[in-house]
């Protein structure tokens, strides 16, 4: 217990500091640097190499812990953690150069390939967890689009997975969920809007990874409609903000893999919520569908408790689509050469 209290803080503090290196390094090299512009959420140069914090921050302490023999992380965590960084990496480099949806699907799914096979899933229903660990990991990679918001629910579910792995006598697991639910802590104190500086690709498809994986591993002996239910409950914000674009894009005649400010927190600002707002309404939703699943796990819920969250999640969406998207702009008329007006899109940060 000690020696988790004291990682868990080492890990915030090392992230935090790590954090605010990367950023002045960032801002001085011009290095990982998003620049304001019409596709960028923010008014002034703001890094995305705080993912590189978090991944930093919760491996070497892990690693710590299992180099000193205080934790040591058996072969499931381990390949966890290995398997995780090849997704932080990829991240990295897509940040750097973005390399297209097929290439990251492919390592996506070749990472969680090795963690679904430890767990002795038949292959029909190991292919479908493959399936389920890519697609929660872009949902969570998808969710980065406003301060604040990715962070607060990564934190939520990590901690709620955290419970989970404890009780399910899966103390390393347990130990390295705490450490990225005190990472992302860490790396909220630079990122609380206004942000200076944002996760990336690094940071959202490493917590999405690690979140996915886990969830998978603690529910891996459970019945098959509970892990279900169980699954569903503690991404239900990420799959929420995926199926709200997905189906938002569709309807307008807009390329799925086209940015835009059709997400969750975009729909809760233009309904009059702040920035800061819009996090802890997700960081809140975060937090009932997480406790749903952590009780369901514990078996102080049924399964239809959950049939009552996708309801309520469905409704959200429906509500949300409502919420006009497309098309609003304001026009910026300044002076060129030319004379030319330029638009650009309305306030994103």
């Amino acid at each position: 217990m000690l020696f988790g209290i004291a990682a868990a803080a080492t890990a915030l503090l090392l992230a935090a500091a790590l954090t605010a290196g990367l950023r002045a390094l960032a801002l001085r090299t011009s290095f990982g640097v998003d620049r304001p512009g019409a596709r960028r959420p923010h008014a002034r140069p703001t890094p995305h190499l705080g993912g590189v914090a978090v991944a930093a921050a919760t491996g070497a302490v892990s690693a710590t812990g299992a180099a000193t023999g205080l934790v040591p992380l058996g072969s499931t965590t381990g390949t966890l953690l290995l398997a995780g960084a090849a997704v932080a990496l990829l991240g990295f480099l897509d940040d750097l150069r973005p390399m297209g949806a097929r290439a990251r699907i492919i390592v996506e799914a070749g990472a969680a390939s090795v963690v679904v096979h430890g767990t002795q899933l038949g292959f029909a229903v190991g292919a479908l967890a493959v399936l389920w660990v890519v697609f929660v990991t872009n949902a969570f990679h998808l969710l980065d689009n406003s301060d604040g918001a990715m962070g607060v629910v990564g934190v939520v579910t990590a901690l709620g997975l955290c419970v989970c792995a404890g009780a399910e006598g899966l103390g390393p697991l347990a130990v390295v969920l705490g450490l990225l639910a005190a990472s992302l802590t860490g790396f909220l104190m630079h990122n609380w809007h206004p942000a200076r500086i944002v996760l990336g690709g690094c940071g959202s498809l490493f917590t999405g990874f690690l979140v996915a994986c886990s969830a998978l591993l603690v529910n891996v002996e459970h019945e098959a409609s509970a892990s279900l239910a169980s699954l569903f409950a503690v991404t239900a914000v990420a799959t929420a903000d995926t199926v709200l674009v997905v189906v938002s894009r569709r309807r307008a005649g807009r390329g799925l893999l086209r940015g835009g400010t059709d997400h969750i927190a975009h729909r809760l600002r233009r309904l009059g919520l702040t920035v800061p707002g819009a996090a802890v309404v997700l960081g809140v939703a975060a937090a009932v569908g997480t406790s749903t699943a952590v009780l369901l796990h514990r078996g102080a819920v049924g399964v239809p408790v959950v049939w009552g969250l996708a309801g309520a999640a469905a409704v959200a969406v429906v509500l949300l689509l409502r919420v006009p998207v497309y098309g609003a702009r304001r026009h910026v008329r300044g002076v060129r050469a030319a004379g030319a007006a330029e638009s650009v899109d309305l306030a994103r940060g």
